[in-house]
């Protein structure tokens, strides 16, 4: 039997990745902090039902605890790495940089010294759109120019894809960085917007829409991330044999792959479809943008078209009614 390791198991895309893979006949070994950024309630059940299925192993602790990593790794020896955990979210960034250092930065350090040490058949780690910072060319395209970030959160992510080169080049490991464009669906994290949009809506309290609702995203519906990760962890890169429009490193087996809708929704036709899920209409609070986010963002999807014969497909609408329908079911709103 195939074994995967995954990391943040009990966060909102590491378990529905997990959840995915295990489906898919493989064992997974999966390590999460458990740490209350939000709700550990949410994440504990959510590792629970991972644990109801055969084949899962569930491990607690820090990315950064010294050799963790590589003891975990030299015990299960993986074939398949996916290093989905961090400390995520752009404002928190501002107050709290680190946490960003401690999980993003030295716990990725800490997972490349493990993988060095017990090479898979290839590695996976999340980056995120937040890396194309102040670029204004859009769809963005893996080979855009990335040396502009407008939070800490995402400057820790760029540097995770540079760290992750580097050994990828040195220790001829295969790696794939997949940046993923503003996921949202069933199980969502608390701190997220179709989250605190959809409990507010139906508690009758207003919400707040910064910018003046002047932004527009290309949301990504869970389900299809997760397609993207699982059909991309068999598309191992290699330099020899480059697909069209190839992200490939000249020197490494190293790639970077968008994973997004492909379509950007603005921020008020997102917040009409929470509204039409509800069945409710909001009280709307308008606000000044906030430091650190950026008015737009938009993903070439087409390397990952070429690279999994399949694109992300679900519209807002659907997947929003998914996701309050979850909500009312868990919260029995």
């Amino acid at each position: 039997m195939k074994t995967a390791f995954i990391t943040g198991s009990a966060g909102f895309i590491g378990y529905s990745t997990a959840r995915a893979f295990l489906k898919e006949g493989w064992r997974v070994i999966g390590l999460d902090a458990l740490t209350d950024y939000y709700d550990v309630t949410l994440k504990m059940r959510r590792h629970k039902m991972l644990e109801e299925m055969s084949d899962f192993v569930a491990v607690t602790g820090r990315l950064e605890t010294p050799g963790l990593l590589r003891t975990l790794f030299e015990d299960h020896r993986p074939q398949l790495v996916i290093h989905l955990a961090a400390q995520a979210g752009v404002r928190y960034s501002i107050d709290n940089p680190a946490s960003y250092v401690q999980s993003n930065l030295i716990g990725t350090a800490e997972l490349l010294e493990a993988v060095r040490a017990h090479p898979p058949a290839h590695t996976l780690l999340a980056s995120t759109s937040s890396v194309y910072g102040a670029n204004t060319e859009m769809p963005y395209v893996e080979t855009h120019k990335v040396d502009t970030q407008m939070s800490f959160y995402a400057a820790t992510k760029k540097a995770t894809e540079a760290m992750a080169h580097s050994y990828a080049h040195l220790y001829g490991l295969p790696i794939t960085m997949f940046r993923f464009f503003t996921v949202y669906g069933p199980w969502g994290r608390p701190d997220m917007a179709h989250f605190k949009f959809t409990k507010a809506i139906l508690n009758g309290d207003p919400i707040e829409v910064y910018n003046h609702g002047n932004q527009q995203r290309d949301f990504t519906y869970i389900d299809d991330l997760v397609a993207g990760i699982v059909a991309l962890a068999g598309a191992i890169p290699d330099p020899k044999a480059p697909v069209p429009g190839d992200s490939l490193s000249p020197v490494a087996p190293f790639r970077v792959v968008n994973i997004g809708n492909g379509t950007p929704v603005k921020l008020m036709e997102y917040i009409a479809a929470i509204e039409a899920a509800c069945g409710r209409k909001a009280e709307k609070v308008f606000r000044d943008a906030q430091p650190g986010d950026v008015p737009a963002t938009w993903a070439d999807v087409s390397l990952l078209q070429t690279l999994t014969g399949a694109r992300p497909a679900t519209d807002v609408r659907s997947g929003l009614q998914d996701f309050v329908d979850w909500y009312r079911s868990y919260y029995n709103a």
